[in-house]
């Protein structure tokens, strides 16, 4: 429950549950790119988490952001920042987790990027496929606003209440700028070289903002990386290699 909007999400155990140093990730979603809440975009995900509890020995967290599938509430891009900043509040408050850490696709990268910035249980975060900022948005948020409704993420004719605020919002998540705070968290930026939605040079400006960031590029890549082997491949061992240096 966040902002007294219900969330529906998956959680996968691994085999074994670490007594003490137990690590957790929260996967978040992109915008969705075609009518119907949102169905098709967190539908793959239940997956990936239960491959990141088995391969990797997370805790793993999937949601669906308000107003995406079965969840609540209408979108808005802060309130999808607070979505996953509550998606992490909820691993840590029902699983013994030690450390969290983020993975985000799309949307979601960037607001992983975010949280982790702000967020004293998050450890660092993977950004995949993510804007460096929305100013693309920020330019036009009416266009965005129907867009929104013609997708069917906002529900409710009345919503925003305040268009303003709902449209500032939109400027105020700020990968790059977010990654330059992370300090000593940890980032990595994945990125299909031929991402056709969002350039490869904004992984570039998130990465080069982090002095400690990984980047990697996949080679004739698109934007849709959950479906690219070689990226949940680099994602796993991202994740194990968190999970040992929780251990060691």
């Amino acid at each position: 429950m966040v902002d007294g909007n219900e969330l529906t999400c998956h959680i996968a155990r691994p085999p074994r549950l670490h007594p003490t140093t137990q690590p957790g990730v929260v996967i978040a979603h992109g915008f969705p790119t075609e009518a119907g809440g949102g169905i098709n975009s967190t539908a793959t995900f239940p997956a990936l988490a239960d491959r990141f509890a088995t391969e990797a020995g997370f805790v793993a967290l999937a949601y669906a952001s308000r107003g995406v599938d079965r969840s609540e509430g209408d979108f808005s891009l802060g309130g999808w920042r607070r979505d996953l900043a509550g998606a992490v509040d909820h691993l840590v408050a029902t699983t013994p987790c030690r450390a969290v850490w983020l993975v985000g696709f799309g949307t979601g990268g960037s607001l992983a990027t975010v949280v982790a910035a702000g967020h004293d249980r998050v450890r660092g975060a993977a950004a995949v496929a993510a804007p460096a900022d929305f100013e693309n948005w920020a330019r036009n948020p009416r266009k965005l606003l129907l867009l929104a409704r013609e997708i069917g993420v906002i529900r409710d004719p009345r919503f925003p209440p305040s268009f303003d605020r709902w449209a500032n919002e939109i400027r105020e998540v700020r990968a790059a700028a977010a990654a330059a705070a992370l300090g000593d968290r940890d980032l990595m930026v994945i990125h299909g070289s031929d991402d056709e939605t969002v350039p490869v040079f904004d992984a570039r400006a998130i990465a080069d903002a982090c002095p400690g960031a990984d980047l990697r590029v996949i080679g004739g890549a698109g934007h849709h990386l959950r479906h690219d082997p070689r990226a949940v491949a680099v994602l796993i061992g991202w994740l194990e290699a968190r999970r040992r240096s929780l251990l060691a």
